[in-house]
């Protein structure tokens, strides 16, 4: 599709001047900014540019010069050096308003290989200062060497026209120093992108999962408790009056609270998450385990005390009920406040101007109140928790109904096993901070939901079911379970701990070994390990764990979706990547 007004159009190849040069060089155009009226286009090295029209010419009939001999700019090596090949960090330069000073991750130990972009913005001609005239002396003078006059003035007047700074989504870069004689001016506000591609279904799907989701929940919860805890036989409702209590509100409430508290203790370290558009570093604090504790601490000193852990059992639905009422309010809460959010913190995906849909994928990407990051703690908080503690409750359940000493085999798998899951998660907390559902997702009902109501009663249905059908397993069964819920985590494990080490520090000696696909964006995908033999293997840990979960009680099935995800965020690296690795979880069968 043609671009109104343009020369060129989206995915046209055509000749574009690198700047400070008069070399033009094969670039591919990817959009054009009307407003500013600039071109964005990517050279072969995957260095992204923006040029304005006078500077691109149709590669029909184009004359190369002698001196463009070199494939890439990256690779020339007496002058225009390619940012995107630079081996060390470029600190500010006032004199020629040329490079940005150091990003906040510069500051630190690296934890991801970033590929530098160029921004190209109009400034005005500052004034030489003597004072720098030295500054910048290792690459000036590779670049003076045998320049002829020509091209130095031509080189001046690029330099009046373009300011080259850092550029990371347009906005993690802090501007370069300026003297009163500069007058560059400020950058536009960053603006949130349209959602145009609406995942889901769009707004009659993402309407039909708020309606048919949680009615599934409810459903199953419903069908676990008959004595024929079938799909094919209907099962008896409960009257619609009997859901709601006020009560066990009030204590969903009270649970979010005190979890709430724990989360603001000042214990455990401090780390940095994800940068924001605007350049800012949000900060996480790192003590789940130790909310663990305490919660674990509370709910024996309330059984001393004689408070029935039996109710949780005999309120399932009206708790669920109840979560779902929270999380619909909560949500409520979400995108009210997300009107008046800046447009630099709205989510990617959630701002479609349809109320619905962004009402379901959230349009904030960080709510926070005054440094309490709801979605994190969310994340982790009160729904795993609340997983953990209602298994407790059903193991109690089960022991009184069937007047049993100690519970069922299958029980106390059960429950381990998902103590262990739980256990791992709040061990490796700081790996959520790189999860898709932090980066990029934003805070709305389909995340409030899933943590709040999905996590705790859909993964406690297999304790639940237990309660109504204890099973007495033989000890081969057992050993068979175990080995399999083994073999499950050490897959899951293995294949998180090889991508969380590498998100953190691709160029650590220990990943050398690791191939991986370059991408545009300046990461790179992981061929290798477990993540040479299938796209998904966390998922594949994932999925033989739920089965060893289920075994003794009933079938699990699992859904993904972030293979669009990954094809939109890395383009047709990401297809390379498919074509190197063929199966998705399955190795030779799926």
């Amino acid at each position: 599709m043609r671009m109104p007004g343009t020369r060129f159009q989206s995915g046209d190849m055509v000749m574009g001047r690198w700047p400070g040069s008069s070399l033009f060089y094969e670039v591919k155009v990817l959009s054009y900014d009307a407003k500013i009226q600039l071109y964005t286009v990517v050279y072969k090295d995957g260095t992204e540019l923006e040029l304005r029209e006078a500077d691109m010419k149709n590669p029909t009939g184009f004359k190369p010069s002698r001196r463009s001999r070199s494939r890439s700019p990256s690779r020339r090596r007496s002058r225009s050096r390619s940012p995107a090949r630079t081996t060390r960090r470029s600190s500010s330069r006032t004199t020629s308003g040329t490079f940005a000073t150091e990003t906040p991750a510069a500051r630190k130990e690296p934890k991801m290989k970033e590929v530098l972009e160029i921004r190209l913005s109009p400034v005005a001609r500052p004034v030489e200062n003597n004072g720098h005239k030295h500054e910048n002396k290792e690459n000036d003078t590779a670049d003076k060497v045998n320049e002829k006059p020509a091209e130095a003035e031509q080189e001046k007047v690029l330099e009046s026209r373009y300011n080259l700074r850092r550029r990371k989504d347009d906005g993690d870069a802090k501007p370069a120093e300026q003297t009163e004689e500069e007058a560059e001016p400020k950058p536009a506000a960053a603006t949130a992108p349209i959602t145009t591609e609406l995942e889901f279904g769009g707004r009659l799907g993402v309407s039909c999962m708020m309606l048919f989701l949680p009615v599934a929940v409810l459903g199953l919860m419903v069908v676990c408790s008959q004595e024929d805890a079938s799909l094919m036989s209907p099962p008896s409702l409960p009257a619609l009056d009997s859901l709601l209590d006020p009560h066990v509100f009030g204590m969903v409430v009270l649970w979010f609270l005190f979890q709430a508290l724990l989360y603001v203790l000042p214990v455990g370290k401090v780390v940095e998450g994800i940068p924001l558009k605007n350049g800012e570093w949000l900060k996480y604090r790192m003590n789940t385990l130790h909310a663990f504790v305490l919660t674990v601490a509370a709910l024996g000193a309330a059984v001393h005390q004689g408070v029935d852990l039996g109710y949780i059992h005999s309120h399932f639905l009206q708790l669920a009920v109840s979560s779902l009422l929270f999380s619909v309010l909560l949500s409520v809460y979400l995108y009210v406040r997300s009107r008046w959010a800046p447009q630099d913190q709205l989510a990617p995906g959630g701002n479609s101007g349809s109320v619905i849909y962004d009402f379901f994928m959230g349009s904030e990407l960080n709510p926070r109140i005054k440094g309490f990051d709801l979605k994190y703690f969310c994340e982790l908080r009160p729904g795993l928790m609340g997983w953990l503690v209602i298994n407790a409750a059903m193991t109690l359940a089960e022991m009184k109904l069937h007047n049993l000493n100690y519970p069922s085999p299958a029980m106390i798998l059960v429950n381990c096993f998902h103590l262990f899951y739980v256990l791992d998660a709040y061990w490796h907390e700081e790996a959520v901070l790189g999860y898709m559902d932090t980066t990029h997702a934003g805070f709305g009902f389909m995340l409030v939901f899933g943590d709040l109501m999905w996590v705790p009663f859909t993964f406690s249905l297999q304790s639940y079911y237990l309660v109504y059908h204890p099973s007495h397993l033989s000890l081969p069964w057992i050993v068979g379970i175990v080995t399999l819920n083994v073999i499950g985590f050490s897959i899951f494990r293995k294949a998180n701990s090889q991508k969380n080490a590498f998100r953190r520090n691709p160029s650590d000696p220990t990943l050398s070994h690791l191939k991986t696909i370059p991408t545009a964006t300046g990461k790179s995908l992981l061929v290798s390990g477990l993540w040479g033999l299938v796209r998904h293997p966390n998922y594949l840990g994932d999925l033989i764990m739920a089965l060893a979960w289920s075994l003794p009680c009933g079938d699990y099935q699992v859904l993904a979706r972030d293979e669009a995800q990954c094809r939109r965020k890395y383009g047709s690296a990401w297809d390379d990547y498919c074509r190197e690795v063929r199966y998705r979880i399955i190795p030779r069968v799926y």
